[in-house]
């Protein structure tokens, strides 16, 4: 299959998004190739689901950079050393700075564990069962300087039983995270997102996605 877009998907956990973007490129769901994966943590998951697909790998720690910045720039230096065009943050529990935004413009992609900008930051699930809410999901959006701020792409809910704990929660959530995540990468490979700037009413900048009906998702209860 002739690839359309080059990846470079960060992470620092188990890889289960990851595994969903390299399951989707396999079964010829995703017209992408992942040109590498990159860990700031030397036993990340993630490392060994990529090194299974044949998938070149690096890690580096940020615990060996100065500040943000100095580890942003080497990170952005093995992305581009191997070609990455856009970048999927899979799990990476560490904020982007500047250095890192300003190499790829509008071209570093997230997903967020719950319906944005509803509960941003981290232990989402646990935001949400505090607060009570009966629908619950996950968020693909683009990473601006803010904390999950940037455009939102698309959404994918789930309902929010009442024996509900922060796990199980999060489980159904994850299991949606790996359908959204790949089909809205699909979505820019056929070159179907269309980032709108904002209006002169200073609104934020808003995601269209050619042809598609909705971009929200519904899970069956």
């Amino acid at each position: 299959m002739a690839f359309v877009i080059t990846l470079g998907v960060l992470a620092s956990g188990s890889g289960t998004n990851l595994q969903a973007i390299l399951d989707a490129i396999a079964h010829g769901t995703l017209d992408a190739r992942v040109a590498v994966v990159v860990a700031n943590v030397p036993g990340a998951g993630a490392l060994d689901r990529a090194r299974n697909a044949g998938v070149p790998t690096a890690v580096i720690e940020h615990t060996r950079y100065a500040d943000r910045k100095a580890f942003d720039a080497a990170v952005v230096a093995e992305l581009r050393a191997r070609g990455a065009e856009w970048v999927v943050l899979a799990g990476f529990m560490r904020v982007l700075t500047e250095i890192f935004l300003d190499a790829f413009p509008m071209r570093v992609i997230n997903i967020h564990p719950a319906l944005l900008p509803a509960f941003p930051g981290v232990h989402s699930q646990r935001q949400a069962l505090a607060y009570g809410v009966r629908i619950a999901g996950c968020t693909v959006h683009f990473v601006d300087r803010g904390t999950d701020t940037g455009p939102i792409v698309a959404q994918a809910a789930v309902p929010v039983l009442p024996d509900d704990d922060e796990e199980s929660l999060r489980q159904r959530i994850l299991s949606r995270e790996h359908e959204l995540l790949p089909r809205v990468l699909q979505w820019i490979a056929e070159e179907r997102v269309v980032v709108e700037p904002p209006g002169a009413d200073a609104g934020r900048a808003r995601v269209r996605v050619r042809g598609a009906a909705t971009s929200v998702l519904v899970a069956p209860t």
